[in-house]
């Protein structure tokens, strides 16, 4: 067991995304000595991802370490994406402790002890907390939104064959979650606040998604909100108010990164965005030595950062601790 008495880390970072393993490697590079700790497995969230998911990124636009990501398609799929991130890993030999949830940071005379569940604790010079977006879905206020029959992730459709499901949301998300469960044979109605689907999904989808809705293949209640869950239906607010027969409801309205670990260390967060005030060149927090990498440093706007420019993060988050 680690305890605080483990020689001082140089870089302790938290979360093995592709952002988390970035630094990772950069930190190398300058010489540093990095540990990951990571609440799962090496890419987790990418693993929990739709099972049938294709990145809307080219391989090279999601590539670290300068390691070619090889696909046969034009975009890599997310088991490619899985073992190539855990492949980049294991090809560096980063060391990773897996399966260990961080609770807390503290910071005492210029050194951080971070603590994990079951006693683990690690003592650094710096820290770079990597956690993203996708374990904590946007928080709703909704009569029965705990039932067994709301989805918060969406993995697989086959289950749902012949069945009526409802699917409330109308961005990727939520239009990659219905044409899948319709193409598995599911019937499919989509619950929709605003007028239309969003203007931000993906090109090459929402032709699709708006034919199957004009067919009458997806039902589509759109101007409409849920009111409420029940064990076996949804009740549904908007022109066609109605109760909706379903076996299950898959809530596909965003996530928003938890702060419960910045805030423990008392980084300061923003308002406006709800995510760590930070440096936007070196990406560091209020709190000297803590950093932010990946989308966590975006709070609510996570659609503005992703793989593409998270991975970037590492290099200027390593150079700013080899500067000190």
């Amino acid at each position: 067991m680690m305890t605080s008495s483990t020689p001082l880390v140089d870089v302790l970072i938290i979360g093995a995304g592709p952002a988390g393993l970035a630094t990772a490697i950069a930190a190398r590079d300058r010489g540093l000595h990095p540990v990951v700790v990571e609440q799962g497995s090496v890419a987790d969230a990418i693993r929990r991802f739709p099972a049938s998911m294709t990145f809307f990124s080219t391989s090279e636009q999601i590539e670290i370490g300068g390691v070619p990501l090889i696909s046969p398609g034009p975009r890599p799929t997310r088991i490619e994406a899985v073992r190539y991130y855990q492949a980049v890993a294991h090809r560096f030999g980063l060391e990773i402790v897996v399966h260990q949830r961080v609770q807390a940071i503290r910071k005492t005379e210029g050194v951080f002890t971070v603590l994990a569940e079951g006693g683990l604790t690690w003592t650094a010079r710096t820290v770079v907390v990597a956690t993203g977006y996708f374990d904590s879905p946007r928080p709703l206020d909704i009569p029965g939104i705990e039932l067994p029959i709301v989805r918060r992730f969406y993995d697989e459709p086959y289950a749902y064959a012949g069945s009526p499901v409802v699917v409330v949301g109308g961005r990727n998300s939520a239009v990659e979650t219905a044409l899948d469960l319709y193409r598995a044979g599911a019937k499919v109605t989509l619950v929709h606040r605003g007028d239309r689907l969003s203007e931000g999904v993906k090109y090459w989808i929402l032709p699709d998604m708006e034919n199957r809705i004009k067919a009458g293949e997806i039902r589509a209640l759109f101007r409409s909100t849920v009111r409420a869950f029940r064990s076996d239906r949804v009740l549904v607010d908007g022109p066609e108010s109605t109760e909706l027969a379903c076996r299950a409801a898959f809530v596909m309205v965003g996530y928003a990164p938890d702060m419960a670990i910045v805030n423990s260390a008392g980084a300061v967060i923003s308002p406006e965005s709800g995510g760590p005030v930070h440096d936007p060149v070196t990406y560091e927090t209020t709190v000297p030595g803590l950093y932010v990498a990946g989308s966590l440093a975006a709070g609510r706007y996570n659609n503005k950062i992703f793989i593409e420019n998270g991975r970037l993060h590492g290099a200027a988050i390593a150079a700013s601790i080899a500067r000190k």
